[in-house]
C-alpha cells in the first residue's frame, strides 16, 4: 500500500465528488464578481491603496507560514516602488525582501504568462539571494538532487523526529515538472479556481526545491487566482486567510497526501478559506477608507514629513507600541525632535498618551478608528 499519493499507480488523476463542491464554488465565484465590481467603483488613489495593502499582506503572511519575519515597511516600500504608487519616504528593502516581492509581483501582474521552468527557477533563486537557507547552502535555482538523503517535513527533537510527509525521489523531478508544466499551461474543462486548489496541492507534492516550496505553490495559486478574475488587481490575501489557520493547512495537506486520488476534502478546504479571504477584503476597503478620511481631514495641518511618515505607519498597522525612541530611530533623528514631533501630535489631538508612563510611555492614533 503507498505511503503517499505521489506513489500512487493513478498519480495524479486526483477524483471529488462534484456534486458536493458545486455551492461552494458557486458562492465563491458569486463574491469574487462582487468584490472585483465594488473596488472597480473606487478612485484611482483608493484602488491603488488597497492593492498596495493587498499585496504587503500577501508576502508577509506567506513568509510568515514558513517561520519567516519581514519587515512589513520594507516589503510595502519594495511593492509601491515596483507599481509605481507614490507613499512618500521609501524603506530600503533587505534582500530578502525584495526577493520575494519580485517572485510575488512576477506571479500576479504577470498572471497571463506562461509558467515554465526557468521562470520557476528564477523565483526560487529570487527567494535565496545568498544560496543559503540560514547557515546551510542549497541548491538555488534548480531543481533538489537529494544529496543530502530524501526530502522529508518533519517534526520533533532529534532522535524523536516524526516524519510528515516524504517528497518524490529527485530522479523523478524532471519528469513530474515537465508534466506538471504542460497541464498546468494546457487547455483546462474545470474552473479556474479548482485549478488553483490543484496546482497548490500538486506542486507542493512534488516539492522540486531543496527549500521554498510552499511559498512557490502559494504564488502559485495566487497566479492562477489572478487568471481566474482576469485582473493583475489583487484586494484579498489567500497567505493571510492560510497563516491565520496554519495547523489546520498543514493537517489538511498532510492528510490529503497520504490519502488516495479522491482529494474533495482538499478542494473544499481551499475554496472556504478563499471565501473567508474574499470576506476580509470588507476589513481591508474599511481600513483604506478610514486612511483617506484621516488625511482628508488633516490634509491641510501643515505636519512635517516626519510627521507624515509616522502616522501613515500607523494606520498600516505598526508592529508594537510607537515610543519617542522608536520614533527617532525609525526617523534617524534625535530623542529631543522625537519628543517635539509627538508633542505636537498630541497638542493637535492626533496622537494621544497609552495608559502607562513613564520610561514605557507610549502612544497611538486618538481613537481605535484613526479619526479625530
Amino acid at each position: 500500500m503507498p505511503d503517499y499519493i505521489h506513489e500512487r499507480d493513478d498519480w495524479p488523476a486526483f477524483r471529488w465528488d462534484h456534486k458536493v463542491l458545486g455551492a461552494r464554488l458557486a458562492a465563491v465565484r458569486h463574491k469574487q464578481g462582487r468584490l472585483l465590481g465594488r473596488m472597480e467603483g473606487l478612485g484611482f488613489a483608493l484602488r491603488d491603496e488597497a492593492r498596495l495593502q493587498t499585496l504587503t499582506d500577501d508576502v508577509l503572511k506567506s513568509s510568515e507560514i514558513e517561520g519567516e519575519i519581514l519587515d512589513r515597511e520594507q516589503v510595502r516600500s519594495s511593492i509601491a516602488r515596483r507599481l509605481g504608487i507614490e507613499i512618500g519616504a521609501l524603506t530600503p528593502g533587505d534582500r530578502d525582501v525584495e526577493g520575494v516581492v519580485e517572485m510575488m509581483l512576477d506571479a500576479t501582474q504577470r498572471f497571463d504568462a506562461p509558467l515554465t521552468a526557468e521562470r520557476l527557477h528564477g523565483w526560487h533563486a529570487a527567494l535565496f539571494p545568498t544560496g543559503r537557507r540560514g547557515l546551510s547552502q542549497i541548491i538555488v535555482g534548480a531543481w533538489r538532487d537529494d544529496s543530502g538523503g530524501p526530502m522529508q517535513v518533519v517534526s520533533g527533537p532529534y532522535g524523536k523526529e516524526r516524519v510528515h510527509y516524504e517528497a518524490p525521489a529527485a530522479a523523478r523531478l524532471a519528469a513530474e515538472m515537465q508534466a506538471f508544466l504542460a497541464w498546468f499551461g494546457g487547455e483546462q474543462a474545470l474552473d479556474p479556481v479548482l485549478i488553483a486548489a490543484l496546482a497548490h496541492l500538486r506542486f507542493v507534492t512534488i516539492h522540486p526545491f531543496d527549500d521554498g516550496n510552499g511559498r512557490i505553490a502559494r504564488a502559485i495559486a495566487d497566479m492562477q487566482l489572478a487568471r481566474s478574475e482576469g485582473s493583475s488587481e489583487r484586494f484579498y490575501s489567500m497567505s493571510s486567510q492560510i497563516r491565520a489557520e496554519r495547523n489546520a493547512y498543514y493537517d489538511i495537506l498532510e492528510a490529503t497526501q497520504k490519502g488516495d486520488m479522491e482529494i474533495t476534502d482538499w478542494l473544499l478546504w481551499f475554496l472556504s478559506r478563499l471565501e473567508q479571504a474574499i470576506n476580509g477584503a470588507e476589513a481591508l476597503l474599511a481600513g483604506v477608507m478610514q486612511k483617506a478620511r484621516f488625511w482628508e481631514a488633516h490634509r491641510s495641518a501643515g505636519l512635517n514629513d516626519r510627521q507624515q511618515d509616522m502616522l501613515n505607519r500607523l494606520l498600516n498597522g505598526f508592529r508594537g507600541n510607537l515610543t519617542s525612541s522608536k520614533w527617532a530611530k525609525i526617523q534617524k533623528c534625535s530623542p529631543d525632535t522625537a519628543l517635539r514631533d509627538i508633542t505636537d501630535l498630541i497638542e493637535r489631538g492626533i496622537l494621544r498618551r497609552n495608559e502607562a508612563g513613564g520610561r514605557s510611555t507610549s502612544y497611538a492614533l486618538s481613537d481605535a478608528d484613526g479619526d479625530v
